[in-house]
């Protein structure tokens, strides 16, 4: 097993200071990157602020943040994620929750009577890898001699226009340096298996949802010609306390049977639990590093996405 990510929820639950000291140990064990789960404003600190603040306390920690659809208009969101993969050279990503709209967005919506959630994601999904496609690091020159920040022939707007959203873009900084954040889909969210594999880096599935759901994302990935190889599977279990010796080999076995990349560890925000799935079980899964989260999930570089 390479892939570890392990569940953190901030706020009310889990404090800041809690946080910190779970963050340090996830460095130290190799955790492969870090999800913080979004939620209500009285449960939950913003998802973007901790993710900066502990990638700026803990230099190899890499972060996935939470965010849904709703209350975050698809520009922002990207310009938002994109700043913190370049601010942490290429460790971050975006686990998008299908969700509603923001308020920007639904007072120019192109379709009123567009209201799918699994439809909205996809949308939303495609403009965020537009979004960040539209600036490449090559562009960038900053020649002072000339005088030229950047190859403006390189820089495009996306010019998108459909049911739920209209963004023209491009964003005004350049790709980092894993090429592009990496774009997570929950499947929970019961997003369109053809969205995610034409659209998501990585999905996460329910150990209820895990059987057959290789085969689901394989066939899914070739009718959207892309590989198997190219999307990374993750199944989500929840540690029991008590529990985490006596199960490592059986989660490690599990997941080889059921052909997943790696595993997403839930652990609703318990300290106690945190500390020791992270000093008993995530070591004996072995976790490999890796110079980007896109390295560290076994994912080639992103090669655009067609409309």
């Amino acid at each position: 097993m390479t892939i570890v990510v392990l569940d953190l929820t901030v706020g009310s639950r889990l404090p800041l200071a809690d946080a910190i000291e779970i963050a340090a140990l996830a460095q130290d064990t190799g955790v492969t990157a870090v999800r913080l789960l979004d939620g209500g404003p009285e449960d939950t600190l913003d998802t973007t602020a901790v993710a900066a603040y502990l990638a700026g306390r803990f230099s190899r920690l890499r972060c996935v943040l939470d965010a849904p659809t709703s209350h975050n208009a698809p520009y922002n969101l990207a310009r938002r994620v994109l700043s913190l993969d370049r601010a942490t050279a290429g460790n971050s990503g975006l686990v998008l929750r299908a969700g509603d709209g923001d308020e920007t967005s639904l007072a120019a919506v192109p379709e009123p009577t567009a209201t799918g959630r699994p439809q909205r994601w996809a949308e939303y999904a495609y403009v965020l890898t537009r979004l960040w496609e539209s600036f490449p690091a090559t562009a960038l020159l900053g020649d002072q001699i000339t005088g030229v920040f950047a190859e403006d022939s390189l820089i495009a707007p996306i010019d998108h226009e459909g049911r739920f959203y209209r963004v023209k873009g491009p964003l005004d900084s350049p790709s980092s340096p894993q090429g592009r954040p990496v774009l997570v889909a929950d499947a929970r969210d019961e997003v369109d298996w053809a969205d995610v594999a034409a659209l998501a880096d990585a999905v996460v599935v329910t150990a209820a949802q895990v059987p057959g759901a290789a085969v689901r994302l394989t066939e899914a990935a070739e009718r959207a010609g892309r590989r198997r190889e190219d999307i990374a599977l993750l199944g989500r279990i929840e540690p029991e306390p008590g529990a985490v010796h006596r199960t490592a080999d059986e989660i490690a076995g599990w997941a080889a049977r059921h052909s997943l990349d790696g595993l997403e560890l839930a652990t609703a925000g318990d300290r106690d639990l945190l500390r020791e799935v992270l000093r008993t079980l995530v070591p004996s899964l072995a976790p490999a590093s890796a110079p980007t989260l896109r390295h560290a999930l076994g994912l080639p570089a992103p090669i655009g996405v067609t409309p």
